[in-house]
């Protein structure tokens, strides 16, 4: 063994992905991240609960043209906390061995991910801190099967038209929304006073649609703050896991799309179910109005009954 390998066996993973790389690549890392769980295979572990640390660095393929300050196009940290928690929520594990392979599959599964370092450690069990430490590259691991372990959410995709504020269901209808056990996104439409036209200029006319849409849903959400505004699908995917209330905001999305919705956005039927699909939604429901297109999952519901 020489001096290097002794130094980089106990160097944070950042130095050891450093030193081990072929080919520069791009990293993310989450440092010191504490949790208090229950884990271990000695009898004095069960029933009790102590202090594990991640140390978390993963290798990313560097993009090709400008990150343009996009948050859709990066591997975001809630995908590295995410996997842990998602690890830890499956079963009690004995092996911090165990949990370590696990959050290192599911890190894997972002297509950004090439390789993952995964350190664990426990913070109460000794004099020192005991650990493990694992690498894994989405050559070695990666498999269509691990597929199965990205859960990916079918949310239920509500419409709400104006009235549903004037008429006073709103509070009926998020509450219901709440307490769904799918995760809810909501659409709205243009304001009552519509969107300001231009002549001869239909992408213009594109975006001045989708912002008058947005204020719009801006101003759903001003009337209760279950309400959260939101436009990249990196924030949809947060919302759908963390029990949100999303409030869709087309513009980024709509405009990112290589096969987009049609350009008229006045026919707001036609751009909510192209969402729908686009989400792998379970159910669209429009409340307040009636569906004209053909999505198998679209159906129409009574204003007035809070019912998903």
């Amino acid at each position: 063994m020489t001096d290097d390998d002794l130094k980089h066996a106990f160097a944070h993973p950042i130095a050891r992905s450093e030193a081990t790389a072929e080919a520069p690549c791009d990293r993310i890392s989450v440092r010191d991240h504490i949790l208090t769980v229950e884990i271990g295979a000695f009898q004095a572990e069960r029933g009790t609960t102590q202090r594990i640390r991640f140390d978390v660095v993963v290798e990313v393929q560097p993009l090709s043209d400008e990150i343009d300050d996009d948050v859709d196009r990066i591997l975001s940290y809630d995908r590295v906390t995410e996997a842990i928690e998602a690890a830890l929520s499956e079963e009690r594990l004995n092996l911090l061995e165990t949990l370590a392979e696990r959050v290192a599959e599911r890190i894997l599964l972002a297509p950004q991910a090439q390789r993952v370092f995964v350190r664990i450690e426990k913070l109460d069990r000794g004099p020192g801190n005991l650990g493990v430490e694992i690498v894994r590259s989405k050559s070695r691991v990666f498999d269509a099967n691990l597929r199965g372990l990205e859960e990916t959410p079918h949310p239920i995709v509500l419409f709400l038209a104006n009235n549903v504020i004037d008429e006073g269901h709103l509070e009926a209808w998020l509450s219901a929304a709440e307490d769904n056990t799918r995760p809810v996104i909501i659409c709205v439409g243009m304001p009552e006073a519509g969107a300001p036209q231009v002549a001869a200029h239909r992408m213009v006319q594109r975006r001045i649609d989708l912002l008058a849409i947005e204020q719009n849903a801006w101003i759903f959400a001003s009337h209760d703050s279950r309400c959260v505004v939101v436009g990249t699908k990196t924030e949809l995917d947060w919302g759908m896991r963390h029990d949100q209330i999303s409030l869709w905001a087309p513009s980024k999305i709509v405009l990112d799309a290589v096969d987009g919705p049609p350009t008229d956005m006045a026919d707001i039927f036609a751009l909510v179910e192209w969402f729908a699909q686009e989400m792998q939604a379970a159910q669209l429901v429009f409340v307040g109005a009636t569906p004209t297109g053909n999505l198998p999952i679209a159906r129409q519901a009574q204003a007035d009954l809070a019912l998903l």
